[in-house]
């Protein structure tokens, strides 16, 4: 039997318009789908974004910054380089309570060409492969492995370039070059408002406690400190130290040399004594040349040690004078401890009294001949105050 060949038959127009409009639809939805994953991304940024707009404390703000939800962004390894040129940024954070050498994601540049050497291109985000002559130092010490793909947002205010955050993923195609980077270029906006934000903050806030000669704290920050730090160490039973110093016969460096050079020694003054601190402990201007500190956790002993390198760098300083000729001057020091026993009970001391025995040892310095250390010794329980 002989089979007869079957001849296709040719698309209707139907059809052809049936495949065309299927067609159409597997793109609409491709679209619906890439606008909804578009959308999600972007009320994720959004939600970052309000709540890094609401923090003050520069600490909280980068906190947040390095430490994002990683359900949320699944972004593996994050740092954050910042212009700090004259350490203001690193002794805001000191004075916070944060150790920088616990937060290796924080690094630091001297000079901006630092952070222009990571954007030589453009100031616009730039994603790609890592590269670890590029990328190294960036995510150095953050985790325990390299990112595959990085992304780089620069953060800029006023056209000047002030930090960048460096994302990376352990997904070498996450970042990759050509991708739209909007949401990305948004979020650095908003960061780098910021963080110029938080940091003014915390600049209005030293106009009201900082001394304006000598740049430490005024004597309103520190009696609030004070109070607030003798809680603290009655609280946990932990000994605070307290330095009171005063620059030996000042007014004899007022009448000989002038007031302004004056200034410039409480401005020298101020700066070798924070330099025998840490930055942890609490200095202020008391009044005229007298200056006190506060120092938590401090066991007497210490807190002699530490007042005898204060008082010997005051004493192997030199001050200049225009004429080419130098002066010295010397510094005497009262010291006293508050060391909590089971007796004390919070609230039954006033750090107006650690203040004062340390008046009190300042008051036998000056009596035995100036320029050294006095000591007044423990305060241990209620009784003694």
């Amino acid at each position: 039997m002989t089979s007869i060949p079957v001849t296709p038959t040719r698309k209707s127009e139907t059809d052809k318009l049936y495949e065309a409009n299927q067609a159409l639809r597997g793109r609409i939805d491709n679209f619906l789908q890439q606008a909804r994953i578009n959308e999600e991304k972007q009320r994720k940024f959004q939600a970052l974004e309000m709540r890094l707009l609401g923090f003050t404390s520069l600490s909280s703000l980068l906190r947040d910054i390095l430490f994002p939800n990683y359900v949320t962004f699944k972004w593996d390894v994050i740092s954050l380089q910042l212009l700090d040129p004259e350490y203001e940024i690193r002794r805001i954070l000191a004075e916070e309570g944060r150790q920088l050498v616990d937060h290796p994601s924080i690094k630091f540049a001297a000079e901006q060409d630092k952070l222009i050497s990571l954007h030589p291109h453009s100031l616009f985000t730039s994603l790609g492969p890592y590269k670890a002559k590029q990328h190294q130092q960036l995510f150095a010490n953050v985790a325990p492995h390299m990112p595959a793909s990085v992304a780089l947002l620069p953060l800029v205010r006023h056209g000047k370039l002030i930090g960048s955050l460096n994302i990376g993923s352990y997904e070498g195609e996450r970042f990759v070059r050509g991708v739209r980077t909007d949401f990305f270029e948004h979020l650095a906006s908003v960061l780098a408002i910021c963080i110029e934000n938080a940091i003014n903050v915390e600049r209005l806030k030293r106009l009201g406690i900082t001394d304006t000669l000598t740049a430490v704290n005024n004597r309103r920050f520190f009696d609030q400190r004070l109070e607030e730090e003798t809680a603290s160490a009655l609280r946990d039973k932990h000994p605070l130290s307290c330095l009171l110093l005063d620059v030996d016969h000042f007014k004899q460096v007022n009448d000989t040399h002038g007031h302004l050079i004056g200034d410039q020694v409480l401005m020298e003054v101020a700066s070798l004594i924070r330099g025998q601190l840490r930055g942890t402990d609490v200095l202020a201007r008391y009044g005229g040349e007298e200056f006190v500190a506060l120092l938590a956790s401090t066991e007497n002993s210490v807190a002699l040690e530490v007042a005898e390198r204060i008082r010997m760098a005051i004493e192997a300083t030199p001050f200049n004078l225009k004429n080419g000729s130098t002066f010295g001057i010397t510094i005497s020091i009262g010291v006293t401890t508050l060391k909590p026993d089971d007796q004390v009970v919070s609230g039954s001391i006033r750090g107006e009294r650690l203040v004062g025995q340390a008046d009190k040892a300042l008051y036998e310095a000056k009596n035995s001949g100036r320029n050294q250390v006095c000591n007044s010794g423990l305060i241990q329980s209620a009784e003694n105050w």
